[in-house]
């Protein structure tokens, strides 16, 4: 089963993606685009 996570950028701690993971992994930790300081930056999972 797979549960949804909410992405939030590193710098400006805006909350910019909903993805799924399965359950059980590790937190997740994705370069993504971030339209709040336009441009890549790590964005990490919340809980």
């Amino acid at each position: 089963m797979r549960e949804k996570v909410i992405l939030v950028c590193s710098q400006c701690l805006s909350r910019n993606y909903i993805v799924t993971k399965k359950k059980g992994e590790q937190r997740m930790e994705v370069n993504k685009f971030c339209p709040k300081c336009n441009k890549h930056t790590l964005h990490k999972e919340t809980r």
